[in-house]
């Protein structure tokens, strides 16, 4: 069984509520390490995308496990690359792969400079063909706009933009088991081109959805974990786990 551990919008904005949470999320992660094969961490690390936020979150994003992370539209490209990945030009996109036995992930960048909605661009999209054309067995990508609708009108309206262009590159390569993103903060499992799709719980906060109440942010609820299983016959198994700070 191969058990991937993923964390989503973590929202570091220098306050103690934010990074509690963030704090115990990564403590619960690390202290179970030994059962863990990997860490995915979806995007939205920061709340708007400042240098200083970026360094808090290159202090608090922190684990023994092996760990790819990309980035929402609340951060942007240049603070992060600065931080996480100096060696590389400040605007390229956050694309990077990990293979780890024979399962290989996949995080792409689905940020768009200067707007909410996400889009996969035609670097990212030929960058993640010719991964999936040398990746091991099993495959997941993660990325952080859903490229679906959820029944939450405001994030339907800041999805993931033209996703006929990633559902292209899904329906070619029969490798990919399984996609994760975030963005959402709701934990969440739906399909996308036959393939599962499974949202983490935000870190920071929680969404309501329409019938939960007048308020969209819900800081009530704790922190959350998605748990990715991979059986030996590839099939993906998810459980969520809240995590009180």
């Amino acid at each position: 069984m191969f058990v991937i551990a993923q964390l989503s919008d973590l929202h570091v904005n220098g306050t103690h509520h934010n990074r509690a949470r963030i704090e115990a999320a990564f403590g619960y992660i690390n202290s179970r390490a030994d059962g863990i094969d990997a860490l995915l961490v979806t995007g939205d690390l920061t709340d708007h995308a400042s240098p200083d936020e970026m360094l808090e979150a290159r202090k608090l994003i922190t684990s023994p496990l092996p760990t790819l992370i990309t980035i929402g539209n609340h951060d942007a490209r240049p603070s992060f690359n600065t931080v996480f990945r100096p060696e590389v030009e400040p605007t390229s996109p956050v694309n990077e792969a990990l293979t780890i036995g024979d399962v290989t992930l996949l995080s792409v960048d689905s940020s768009l400079p200067g707007e909410r909605r996400g889009f996969l661009d035609d670097e990212t999209l030929a960058w993640l063909d010719a991964q999936l054309a040398t990746a091991a067995d099993r495959v997941v990508i993660a990325f952080h706009h859903p490229p679906v609708t959820l029944g939450m009108p405001m994030m339907d309206s800041i999805m993931q933009s033209s996703p006929e262009r990633l559902g292209a590159v899904v329906d070619a390569h029969p490798k990919i088991v399984a996609l994760v993103c975030g963005h959402a903060h709701s934990g969440a499992v739906t399909t996308f081109r036959g393939r599962p799709l499974c949202l983490a719980p935000g870190v920071s906060s929680t969404l309501n959805l329409p019938f939960e109440g007048s308020g969209v942010i819900n800081r009530g609820q704790p922190a959350g974990v998605a748990f990715h299983l991979i059986d030996d016959d590839g099939r993906v198994i998810t459980h969520f786990r809240a995590i009180p700070d």
